[in-house]
């Protein structure tokens, strides 16, 4: 069910924290969610997540960002073609759930796995912005190269690869990693910094491929 790289049998898989939801959400319905993301009181479910991303898509139409670390920045360009997991990298980001969460999984020459950590702080922000899952999206033909950043899947029993919405990796082999197209879906692609997307991942890691050394995510904040 989840890909490999051929150096590794470790899955992509949501690490260290566990979804428990698995539903089918429907984008057809605009009225089953309140609009004003900014609502402190409004939680993301399953049943109302694509709707409210539908909603969300339209009106916040960013999708360029700058991911801060110590060794550098990188830029992504998200693909509009994607447009529900757009929506959702966006809107984490304005909600700035990425700040302080890590490139926690670090594999070299394959990819470098980003937006989960153990500090408790980042599970507390889960719990406010809700528990969902998103449709994979691997219609648009966009296959894994090399700099490109994709989502995985949930660690649960989850036969139609339905996606990690709180993570992201990003392709560093040099030849691609394309065994992983059609189960994952490719939804930006690095602009600029695969320098530092190559430092990140000569990073020295142990067993369970969680680099020896935090590698923060400082902050991550639109730049178009």
């Amino acid at each position: 069910m989840n890909c490999e790289d051929s150096k590794t049998s470790k899955e992509i898989t949501n690490s260290k924290v566990k979804d428990s939801i698995i539903v089918e959400v429907e984008a057809e319905a605009e009225s089953k969610v309140k609009p004003n993301d900014s609502d402190d009181t409004f939680q993301l479910t399953d049943t109302n997540a694509m709707d409210f991303f539908m909603m969300f898509d339209k009106e916040n139409p960013e999708n360029k960002v700058r991911i801060y670390t110590r060794f550098g920045t990188i830029d992504l360009e998200l693909f509009t073609e994607t447009n529900f997991h757009r929506a959702n990298f966006i809107f984490l980001t304005k909600k700035e759930y990425f700040d302080g969460t890590q490139f926690h999984r670090v594999v070299n020459n394959f990819i470098i796995q980003g937006g989960n950590t153990d500090n408790p702080n980042v599970g507390k922000k889960r719990g406010e912005i809700g528990r969902y899952l998103i449709p994979k999206d691997t219609r648009h033909g966009f296959n894994h190269h090399r700099g490109i950043a994709s989502v995985p899947s949930s660690e649960i029993d989850n036969p139609y690869k339905l996606a990690s919405p709180y993570e992201f990796f990003i392709v560093q082999a040099p030849n691609g990693a394309y065994h992983l197209d059609g189960d994952y879906t490719a939804f930006a692609k690095v602009i600029n910094g695969m320098n530092v997307v190559d430092k990140i991942a000569a990073q020295k890691t142990d067993r369970a491929e969680w680099p020896l050394r935090n590698i923060i995510i400082d902050s991550v904040r639109i730049i178009d």
